[in-house]
């Protein structure tokens, strides 16, 4: 049993160095040097406060701001310690009702836009935290938003415009809009206020 064990347990102990110890350090020291905001969680800080995530959605519901993507986590929205869905198919009746309820909200925000609502504004990501909106979204909102900050329509194009991430290689997904950095870019561009 002696023979057996001795080595059972050297083993154990080697692996648990390597793998348990040495090899977390060099991939968090590799991680810490190489991508030192994305080891950090990519955060973006704002007068030497971190203010957000630009991986996580924010509840933007000031009129004066852009809004993101609705968020089914629990118990609040865009809550990033219980990321998840709504689980809810196309034909279920609460999916619908929550559309119909989201749609409205966006019409009594800005009653005078006829212009169809984008789908990725009454409808929740998966994770329930996507930063991201289309720019379809983006241009929807961008009467409200001009309109609440009394700003020309041209100046905020111009701030989406500088928001756009464009796809990777030109060609891997579509143009979006990080939501939480547009409106940063607002706050600091008008004395509107700061992001709720």
């Amino acid at each position: 049993m002696k023979n057996i064990l001795r080595p059972a347990l050297v083993l154990f102990t080697v692996l648990t160095l390597l793998t348990g110890i040495a090899y977390p350090l060099v991939v968090t020291g590799l991680a810490q040097t190489l991508f030192p905001a994305q080891a950090h969680g990519s955060l973006i800080v704002k007068n030497g406060k971190a203010v957000g995530s630009s991986l996580i959605g924010q509840n933007f519901t000031d009129p004066a701001h852009f809004w993101g993507r609705p968020s089914a986590t629990g118990p609040m929205s865009h809550n990033a310690a219980a990321s998840s869905g709504s689980n809810q198919g196309p034909l279920n009746p609460a999916l619908l009702d929550a559309v119909k309820a989201r749609v409205a909200a966006l019409r009594a925000a800005d009653p005078t836009n006829t212009a169809a609502v984008p789908v990725d504004l009454v409808t929740a990501s998966a994770s329930g935290l996507d930063p991201h909106i289309s720019l379809a979204a983006a241009q929807y909102q961008l009467s409200r938003v001009a309109t609440a900050r009394k700003l020309p329509a041209l100046e905020v194009q111009a701030l989406i415009n500088q928001a756009t991430q464009r796809p990777g290689l030109g060609l891997l997904g579509e143009p979006v809009v990080n939501v939480l950095q547009l409106n940063l870019a607002l706050d600091a561009h008008s004395s509107y206020g700061k992001p709720n």
